[in-house]
């Protein structure tokens, strides 16, 4: 708990620190990469160049200040929290690296906020950035736990590429074999799996989270990569380019343990899995999940993408169907001139997913995975109908978050 004068001064001057708060990250991330350039192979590229990670570490730092003052009434911090541990666990993050963190991010208010920082000021946010650095070394050390890694100790295991498959024109699955003999841990539907690679040319490492998006369970684990195309000026992506044009069978990845807070399954009851492009990946672990432990279950899939041919992993889904009697399929796609690919029972829209018309079982635990437009709208719409917050999980590719 913040302490009472903390308190009162963090209060005073999170209008200003808000209303700052892309600048003072800007200039945090400048100092640390100029102090410690090795972390720069701990962040994405592409997220560094757009400003996404910058707003969205701003976003989280005023808004846990905002919790701890009472300004953030509602804000589910636990979830929150959870979040950002399992994907710090994924990237190997320490203990030891938060004092760096504080000691830049702290210094870049200074600068940016200049002579408002007077020494009370600065350590009533010192005590905020500690308390949160605190919760999260602790649930962080949990994970590690759990996940088998020793304390200290890396969480980067060698896996050999047993197969690669063409999904569509830009979406590639590898199935990973662990490289030692040992058996592919159990995973969690909706669970992902940090890649790193090392890039040629000197630029270092850099990693990224897929989901699996095979069976649990399973001798090997199945992720399915979409080549990212840089569009209005950011760049290409380096992991998913490397993957797509260097990794073939017989090659060498290094992996994470699987993290991820959300069971893409929810908790028994009727279940709605709702996706748009890559997306989908978390949906066809819970699937093939469900046909294995839970045949009987009611599931509804909803599906959006751009063509037929465009939905990896389409071909699945009639397999699916015969495994799961009470599976419904719904998909939209934007153009629905090749939809009569392999035989499939679903309802077939054309244009944009209308929110109004996705089916809701009473009930019904909704999980949704897509570009964040996407999940706002559709669990929008969700809550409106009645769905609780708490029964719609959701899982973003890079640094966005859902509002509260």
């Amino acid at each position: 708990m913040l302490s009472e004068s903390s308190a009162a001064v963090v209060t005073a001057t999170l209008p200003a620190v808000r209303a700052h708060g892309e600048a003072i990250t800007g200039r945090f991330y400048r100092r640390m990469f100029d102090a410690h350039p090795e972390l720069l192979d701990l962040f994405n590229r592409g997220n560094q160049a757009t400003g996404q990670q910058k707003a969205a570490l701003a976003a989280a730092v005023v808004a846990y200040a905002g919790h701890l003052t009472g300004d953030a009434a509602g804000l589910p911090w636990g979830p929150v929290l959870d979040r950002i541990a399992h994907k710090h666990a994924s990237l190997g993050i320490t203990g030891t690296q938060y004092p760096i963190v504080g000691r830049h991010l702290l210094a870049a208010v200074a600068e940016v906020l200049g002579d408002a920082v007077t020494p009370a000021v600065a350590a009533a946010w010192d005590e905020v950035y500690w308390l949160l650095a605190c919760e999260l070394i602790a649930r962080e050390a949990r994970l590690y736990a759990g996940a088998g890694v020793p304390e200290g100790g890396p969480v980067w295991r060698d896996w050999r590429v047993t197969g690669r498959a063409r999904e569509t024109a830009d979406v590639v699955s590898f199935t990973l074999a662990p490289a030692d003999g040992g058996a592919a841990p159990d995973f969690t539907p909706g669970r992902y799996v940090s890649v790193a690679v090392d890039l040629d040319d000197g630029r270092g490492r850099q990693i990224r989270q897929y989901s699996l998006s095979g069976r649990p369970g399973a001798a090997e684990w199945r992720i399915t990569v979409k080549r990212v195309r840089g569009q209005a000026g950011a760049p290409d992506g380096l992991v998913s380019g490397y993957l797509h044009d260097r990794v073939s069978v017989g090659d060498t990845l290094r992996l994470s343990p699987a993290f991820g807070e959300v069971d893409a399954t929810g908790d028994g009851g009727p279940l709605l899995l709702v996706s748009a492009g890559i997306g989908l990946t978390p949906a066809m672990a819970a699937l093939a999940h469900l046909a294995e432990r839970d045949p009987r279950r009611e599931v509804t899939v909803v599906h959006a993408d751009r063509t037929a041919a465009a939905h990896a992993l389409r071909h699945e889904l009639p397999a699916m169907q015969e495994r799961l009697p009470n599976l419904a399929v719904h998909l939209w796609y934007e153009d629905i001139a090749d939809a009569e690919l392999p035989p499939l029972k679903a309802e077939v829209r054309a244009g944009l997913v209308e929110p109004d018309r996705i089916p809701v079982a009473a009930g019904a635990t909704a999980h949704l995975c897509g570009p964040i437009a996407f999940m706002n709208l559709v669990r929008g719409d969700l809550l409106r109908r009645g769905v609780p917050a708490r029964r719609i999980a959701y899982e973003v590719f890079g640094p966005g978050m859902l509002p509260g």
